[in-house]
């Protein structure tokens, strides 16, 4: 009987594995814009292309590499975009959003309270993926949230 955990210390059980054009600068932009620090060394195939590297983002571990065509392996941009949009609660989304516009996402929602309790907008970031960041500003309770959802379906409040 093996002794080796099926599920390894220090890993969530769901991590997103982001393939980039790019993967050096998605992980300084990630650490920029989120805080993400690396997760141990990155590993570099001999051409130069990052085969694999984790960042640790809170409690969550975001794997990524390099695109590696020839094992089918291409970002957003490669494919003509993503049905993926990743959501991160963050402590102060306005920043969060601000910076992430300065290091050249672009904006796919902008930043709004919404009637769940969230203050959140979306960003494409300069290499396709698409993120949802949140910082929760306001507990709603159950019978509010259902009237605020349906006035906000355009249904009658």
């Amino acid at each position: 009987m093996s002794s080796v955990k099926p599920l390894p210390d220090g890993y969530p059980r769901l991590s997103p594995y982001l393939f980039v054009a790019g993967a050096a600068a998605a992980i300084d932009f990630y650490a920029t814009v989120f805080g993400a620090t690396q997760r141990g060394d990155r590993m570099t195939g001999p051409d130069g292309r990052v085969g694999h590297a984790e960042l640790q983002l809170g409690d969550s571990v975001i794997m990524l590499a390099d695109e590696y065509p020839e094992v089918g392996a291409r970002g957003p941009k490669t494919v003509g975009g993503t049905p993926v949009l990743l959501n991160v609660y963050v402590e102060d989304v306005d920043a969060v959003f601000e910076t992430a516009l300065a290091h050249g996402a672009t904006v796919l929602r902008p930043l709004a309270n919404q009637f769940y309790g969230d203050r959140s907008g979306s960003f494409a970031d300069p290499f396709g993926h698409h993120w949802s960041v949140a910082t929760h500003i306001e507990d709603v309770p159950p019978q509010e949230m259902a009237e605020r959802a349906k006035a906000a379906m355009g249904g009658d409040s």
